[in-house]
């Protein structure tokens, strides 16, 4: 039976900047949002919690849902199933993090201008693409998905 490896994303927003993380992945750096597998045993929207806190040092509770992407990278035969959340912070203060994962070299709060500079240094296409959906106004709410562990 085929499996995807389903991922976590989530999308942070505070005043008009997106939190990236920047991490080493195949030995380059690249730019993603906080985001990461979903683990035995855990919900969804617990990954996302657990992944943000891990690589941000924030906790911080997903509000939507923006949207469930299935994608592949051919060269490496792998598919993926990623659900992406998004979190708005508003007009506060820039909240300071602290990542706790070792291949996290920072977390940066960025204008959707300066992540669209850095096509070429994403993790993935769909770092891009579920923003340009969240500022489109898709979500859905968080009890789309329901999780009956």
């Amino acid at each position: 039976m085929f499996k995807p490896n389903t991922t976590v994303a989530c999308i942070v927003r505070c005043q008009d900047k997106f939190l990236i993380v920047e991490e080493i992945d195949d030995g380059q750096r690249v730019f993603n949002q906080p985001a990461g597998h979903l683990e035995a045993d855990e919900t969804l929207i617990d990954a996302a919690k657990r992944e943000l806190y891990e690589e941000t040092g924030l906790s911080l509770e997903p509000q939507k849902l923006v949207g469930i992407y299935h994608s592949e990278i051919k060269e490496k035969n792998i598919q993926y199933l990623r659900f992406c959340y998004a979190i708005e912070l508003g007009e506060q203060d820039f909240p300071e993090t602290f990542p706790q994962d070792s291949d996290i070299i920072a977390a940066r709060w960025m204008t959707w201008a300066e992540i669209e500079q850095k096509t070429s240094q994403m993790r993935s296409f769909m770092v891009q693409h579920c923003i340009k959906e969240y500022l489109a106004g898709k979500s859905y709410p968080l009890d789309a998905v329901q999780s009956y562990l």
